[in-house]
């Protein structure tokens, strides 16, 4: 082998040498891309863990929002419940008022008639409050039966009124708005 050959030799080893010492070998550049992959892992999972809490957080707020709600709502609706009626019995008041009235005019004075035409009176102030409350009488005689309004508590023969038609009424029956509070009790021509 000729110096040159020698030579030459050398310089490719020295070349090769100086490469490797120069790059990371394959494990290194391995190792190194593990521990970038783990550091940006490390801090995906710190991104996720507080975004996690965040939620927890806003869960828990929210359930504590909707638990005072569900309180605050079940005491609204007990309140309504028991003053539901207030409205109804301060109209009422005034004709309790005019019935003492008149029981007291009637110990002191034997006026029958006066003391009729003043429970008329009452009556009609009573009717006109319930009336602007929604109540309805149901007009029954006449009418075909309706089991839905009416109640029937006896059959009888009629030559005034068809089969199936209200001959007569025993108890008035009432509608509040569009239920039926309480059916007409009627007899029923058969």
């Amino acid at each position: 082998m000729s110096t040159k050959e020698q030579h030459n030799e050398t310089a490719d080893t020295a070349e090769e040498t100086f490469e490797q010492t120069t790059q990371p070998s394959e494990a290194e550049a391995a190792d190194q891309a593990e521990e970038e992959s783990v550091s940006t892992e490390d801090s995906r999972l710190a991104e996720l863990a507080k975004q996690a809490e965040e939620h927890q957080q806003r869960y828990l707020r929210a359930q504590a929002d909707f638990d005072n709600f569900r309180r605050r709502t079940a005491k609204e609706k007990e309140e309504l419940a028991q003053y539901a009626s207030m409205k109804l019995i301060s109209q009422l008041v005034p004709t309790v008022d005019n019935f003492e009235r008149a029981i007291a005019a009637a110990s002191s004075n034997s006026d029958f008639d006066s003391l009729a035409k003043g429970v008329d009176m009452i009556f009609r102030q009573l009717s006109q409050t319930l009336e602007a409350e929604g109540l309805k009488t149901i007009e029954a005689v006449g009418q075909p039966f309706n089991p839905e309004f009416h109640q029937a508590i006896m059959q009888v023969e009629s030559d005034e009124y068809e089969e199936g038609i209200v001959v007569e009424e025993v108890q008035k029956g009432y509608m509040l708005k569009d239920k039926v509070l309480r059916p007409a009790m009627v007899k029923v021509s058969g």
